[in-house]
């Protein structure tokens, strides 16, 4: 079973904040607009009822089981294959391998050079693995004429593997694998995991020591190790094989039999001993770190996936700090405002379980106090629990969750990974069914006692203090007693290039054809208006009983150019936090009565609110949603908290170093005075953002927010006939203001390039992230463009680009490396981003110019990346609009760029009229490195000497909130 809350002990929200609220007198809010009477919800039983997913399931004779669910809505198969091994079951000395394993097996096979580029040439999306505790899985979702491909592809990695696997294979995964560990270990709070594991764990617990290891450990790894490691464990009677989507259980039989029958069965993969561990008295942790704000979490253990308390923890933990309106937001949010995020949620594995709550502590807010009133809470609930209504409400909002997964048939998160959880940890692929029901059937009595059971225990504090870290991520994630007992002998680093004997090797194997793949049937587009004038787009889509709906306006972060930067993103932010007749509590409340989610946010264009609810529930969903739209209140109380939450916000990305440079490209690139030169997050600066009143925020709600600039797109399980009279009930009587619409200036002139690198100083990081741009002399609205768009897929936008397949591939410098040309409505951008260790930045800057001036001068595109590009994408296409959210998403940019409803429809017959000598055009006139602007974010002290030989000006820099640069 997946599982049922979505959230990582290692990924909380943002936090930490500065200026507090200020006393100010505001004009009354406008009359509140009419809305229509929110109905009652649908009874969760019906909505349980809604979750299924028929399978039928046979084994072969070698153990490999085989789960097979049919889904006829698009000529696309997810292939998922789950392995019954994971870190849990790493020896010591070889933390870290099952992940490192995991990435070897990308790397072909006997009679595969390659995985990927058969894959994604025959229209493979999600091409991808991972490792976790208990299990390593990989996933592709395939056009149905790719399915044979794809299963004598799977079948020859798990039969066929280790004849071509060789030591320059294994260093160079090893290199990119450690440059993903330094990559995590770089983020603010990015040690809070490992310290974890630590604290709950006593060592040799199975579940103490990272899945991405030591790096001593990965530098150990050796070609004997990653034999034993395969034939121990990636046996077929190891390996669950589910298939979903236009595949029958008949069909598929004798396919999964001719790949997969011959393969013997390995070694069981043996069972390890891993309990949840009750501490014996509290225990007491801090890390100093590069942080702008104190985080406090509270962490114990608890019990597996098949516990009979597992539901109703993973509820009690939602109700106390993962709903919207959970007891921890209410009590220390909205009410005494100690803390800018909140968080409570149980990380369910198949033996165990973590527990964490956090909370970002508010700047100015006494530790002391700080603890004191979130031990109150906590404390408060285990006494009390849940009350019906709040667990009415996590109840819905989990199944709504699990309705919408139903969409996907591969990839992560779908239903593929579903029933081959089920059936992994439980032995039942339809385990989230039973577990849904269960949840329906939790009573507040339940709860409490799961509750009161596992959290009153010891506890563990990790605390993330601000300051120097002081604590190397490089020493950490390993088995944790390497200091007192030395790894054995077989672990040294010496034998990493230990020769292995030479293997024998399977017969030859062909590669089966691909079969042709039609053309993509895009939903229809129905189109109306409403009486006031604004347009409704509407695409049908029946699988599953959800919609999405989507009021897009014309603003964006490119508005803030008018007015102040970080508006849009704190009016959208604040309308959730209260209208004339609700407040924030009321609005989260509802929502999740009605299993319904509203979001707000603003792109560069445009500023989009967006409803994603349960087909039975719409008409009170888009009542609610009509009175955030029309009716914010923007009451100074409210304006204060959030207006502190994103000043927090950009305290915190002038923490990451990602977040930090991706803020100072855009100010460099288009300068001061055009809408896209203002820092790239949208958040803006704390000055300006401190300054924002709610007089000001209403002035741009109303400037912007209006119906002559708005469009509502709709797809999902509706008609037009339905939908058009619950809209016009809730949005024709909305009436465009008398001021004129407001136009942003996108046809400003940017400043002539200026081609440097500019340095910015972050002390202690073991990776430099790179980010690098320039402005193209197109827009997003200039026509026939595709080629551009391929030519940047062959030079850096995939997992088979020239700069990946060198810096990540070949060097072993990054975890990755990307390329992108945007589509604004304005000018369009080339950048490039690579996250590379600190003692390979300059080099890697030096690959990256080299790579784009070779393309296509020395480095034409040849007749392998030109199939893969074009009919990779034709073939491809179904698998990009599964979900009712990717149709919309296409919908939106369609309208938005002028683009006609057949735009993807017809888009294969653009892709076929694309030769290698149009790309190499392309490439020549956008994708070259001259007027490229770098912003090197990283440890001056390593990386300036290696920049100071690059042929490029070097400017140190002063990061400043504004998203401007400051020389030195």
């Amino acid at each position: 079973m997946r599982r049922l809350l979505p959230v990582s002990l290692l990924a909380l929200s943002l936090a930490a904040c500065s200026a507090g609220p200020r006393a100010e007198v505001v004009a009354p809010p406008p009359p509140v607009a009419a809305v229509p009477a929110t109905p009652a919800p649908a009874p969760l039983a019906e909505l349980v009822k809604a979750v299924d997913i028929p399978f039928e399931r046979f084994q072969l004779a070698n153990g490999l089981t085989v789960i097979v669910h049919t889904d006829r809505k698009a000529p696309i198969v997810g292939v998922t294959t789950y392995y019954r091994v994971g870190s849990k079951h790493e020896p010591k000395g070889r933390t870290g391998f099952a992940h490192l394993f995991e990435h070897l097996m990308f790397g072909g096979s006997e009679n595969v050079p390659n995985f990927d580029v058969p894959l994604e040439s025959a229209g493979s999306t999600s091409t991808n693995g991972s490792t976790w505790y208990d299990r390593t899985n990989y996933v592709e979702t395939v056009p149905t004429g790719a399915l044979d491909l794809a299963l004598f592809m799977e079948s020859d990695r798990m039969g066929h593997l280790l004849g071509a696997v060789t030591q320059d294979k294994l260093d160079k995964q090893r290199g990119v694998v450690q440059n993903e560990k330094r990559q995590g270990d770089n983020q603010p709070y990015g040690l809070e995991g490992f310290a974890l594991g630590d604290g709950l764990f006593p060592v040799g617990h199975p579940y103490r020591h990272s899945t991405i290891g030591s790096m001593a450990d990965l530098s150990a790894a050796s070609l004997a190790d990653v034999r034993k490691w395969f034939t121990d464990n990636y046996g077929p009677n190891n390996a669950v094989l589910v298939l979903t989507g236009d595949i029958d259980a008949a069909t598929a039989r004798p396919m999964v039999e001719k790949w997969f029958g011959k393969i013997p069965a390995g070694p069981a993969v043996p069972s390890v001993a891993a309990a949840p561990v009750t501490l014996p008295a509290p225990v007491v942790r801090d890390i100093a770190d590069q942080v702008p704000t104190l985080r406090l979490t509270r962490n114990w253990s608890g019990p597996g996936l098949a516990d009979g308390d597992a539901e109703a923890l993973a509820v009690g933990l939602d109700v106390l700090g993962g709903l919207a309106s959970s007891r921890l937001d209410n009590a220390l949010v909205r009410g005494s405002q100690q803390a800018t995020s909140v968080f409570a949620g149980v990380q369910q594995h198949e033996q165990l379980s973590m527990i964490q709550v956090a909370m970002d502590v508010k700047a100015g807010v006494a530790r002391a106090d700080a603890e004191a009133a979130l031990d109150a809470v906590i404390a408060k609930f285990l006494a009390e629990g849940p009350t019906e209504d709040e667990l009415r409400r996590s109840a819905t909002r989990l199944v709504s969750q699990e309705i919408g997964q139903l969409e996907v048939v591969g990839d992560f998160g779908g239903k593929g990974m579903t029933l081959a959880e089920g059936q992994l940890y439980l032995g039942n692929p339809a385990n989230y069914k039973e577990s849904l029901a269960r949840i329906a059937a939790l009573t507040p009595d339940k709860v409490r006692a799961a509750v009161a059971k596992w959290l009153s225990r010891p506890v563990l504090a990790v605390n993330t203090v601000p300051g120097t870290r002081t604590e190397k991520g490089e020493l950490m994630g390993g088995w944790g007693d390497e200091a007192a007992s030395p790894a054995p002998k077989t672990a040294k680093a010496a034998d990493a290039k230990a020769a292995a004997p030479k293997l024998k090797t399977g017969p030859k194997r062909e590669f089966p054809p691909v079969a042709p793949v039609g053309d993509l049937a895009f939903p229809a587009v129905e189109r109306a208006v409403l009486s006031n004038g604004m347009p409704i787009a509407l695409a049908r889509r029946t699988a599953v009983p959800k919609v999405i709906v989507s009021i897009s306006f014309d603003a964006g972060t490119s508005a803030d150019r008018l007015s102040t930067p970080g508006t849009q993103s704190l009016m959208l932010g604040l309308l959730d936090e209260g209208t004339a007749t609700r407040d924030a509590v009321a609005i989260a409340e509802e929502q999740e009565r009605l299993g319904a989610s509203i979001s707000a946010g603003a792109g560069l264009d445009s500023s989009t609110v967006t409803l994603n609810a349960l087909t039975a529930n719409l008409a009170p969903s888009l009542s609610l949603l009509a009175d955030l739209v029309r009716n914010p209140a923007f009451r100074a109380e409210d304006v204060a908290r959030v207006r502190d939450q994103q000043l927090s916000n950009i305290a915190q990305a002038q923490s990451n170093p990602r977040a930090l440079a991706s803020r100072n490209l855009p100010p460099l690139l288009f300068g001061a005075a055009h809408p896209y030169g203002l820092p790239g997050d949208g958040l803006g600066d704390a000055k300006s953002v401190a300054a924002l009143t709610p007089a000001a925020l209403r002035a741009a709600h109303d400037k912007w927010l209006r119906p002559d600039t708005g469009r509502i797109t709709v797809v999902g399980d509706v008609t037009m006939a339905q939908l058009k009279p619950l809209l016009e009930a809730a949005f024709g009587g909305w009436q465009p203001p008398a001021q004129a619409r407001p136009v942003k200036p996108l046809d400003l002139p940017v400043p002539a390039p200026s081609p440097r690198i500019v340095l910015i100083d972050r002390p202690n990081s073991p990776q430099s992230v790179i980010v690098g741009g320039r402005v193209l002399p197109l827009t997003g609205k200039d026509r026939d463009q595709e080629a551009l768009d391929l030519a940047n897929e062959v030079l850096g936008d995939g997992f088979l680009s020239r700069l990946n397949l060198d810096l990540r591939e070949d060097k072993g410098w990054s975890y990755g490396v990307r390329s992108a040309v945007s589509s604004p409505v304005g000018p369009r951008s080339f950048s490039v981003v690579a996250p590379v260790q600190a003692d390979r930045t300059g080099d890697s800057i030096r690959l990256l110019l080299d790579q784009m001036a070779a393309f296509p001068a020395k480095k034409p595109v040849n007749a392998e990346e030109l199939t893969r590009v074009t009919d990779g994408n034709i073939r491809g296409l179904p698998n990009r609009f599964q979900t009712n959210a990717q149709v919309l998403g296409a919908i939106v940019g369609n309208d938005r760029l002028g683009r006609p409803d057949d735009y993807y429809a017809t888009l294969p017959t653009r892709y076929r009229g694309i030769d290698a000598a149009a790309m190499n055009r392309a490439a020549q006139q956008y994708l070259q490195p001259a007027g490229l602007v770098f912003v090197v974010v990283g440890d001056r002290k390593v990386i300036e000497p290696q920049l100071k030989s690059l042929p490029l000006p070097l400017e140190i820099a002063t990061p400043v909130d504004s998203g401007a640069v400051a020389g030195e």
